[in-house]
């Protein structure tokens, strides 16, 4: 990998009906325009986390060497419950080890008028343990079903600068971040 930094772009959910996947593909899309910067979207129905059955280490080696790779995250998760879903903690749990010392930018959705807002809350303190660090620019995405057409179109610019603040300081911290794990390893 050149010295572009790497973003993977994590969607949270393998609902059927799930929403927020045109969330997540429209982080990654405007990812995608940002000059310096390559992403990818993880979607985790094309993956084998804890939990699914098939590798009783629980780990996708996919995933792993993805997550290795990757300078920072932007995950992007539905509210269900007051929370985010079992299958986005059973993917960041398969590899606490590269989480260490990268940021992550947090975005929720919702069919609510709040956006996912209590998704966001409960991820931070989960993300923060893992050992990422947590940007402040959140995104919300409420009443999703409206933001996007059936196809999965925006329907409201607002989005793209909302979504481009977070990248900013994403991106921000990721270079601070990097540079401090390639030359000041913590004991």
């Amino acid at each position: 990998m050149d010295s572009d930094l790497f973003i993977l772009v994590l969607a949270g959910t393998t609902r059927v009906q799930r929403k927020s996947i045109h969330a997540a593909r429209l982080v990654e899309s405007i990812g995608r325009d940002i000059q310096g910067i390559k992403v990818q979207l993880v979607d985790p129905l094309d993956f084998n986390f804890p939990g699914d059955g098939n590798d009783p280490e629980g780990k996708d080696p996919r995933y792993s060497q993805l997550t290795k790779q990757a300078d920072g995250f932007f995950i992007v998760s539905p509210e269900y419950n007051h929370s985010f879903p079992g299958s986005l903690k059973r993917m960041l749990d398969s590899e606490l080890e590269n989480y260490v010392h990268k940021p992550v930018a947090l975005a929720g959705a919702s069919s609510g008028m709040w956006g996912g807002v209590r998704a966001v809350e409960a991820l931070v303190n989960t993300v923060r343990e893992m050992g990422l660090v947590v940007t402040f620019s959140d995104v919300y995405f409420p009443k999703v079903q409206d933001i996007f057409d059936d196809q999965g179109k925006l329907l409201n610019d607002y989005y793209l600068k909302s979504v481009r603040k977070a990248y900013d300081e994403l991106i921000w911290m990721a270079k601070a971040l990097k540079a401090a794990r390639e030359n000041d390893s913590p004991s």
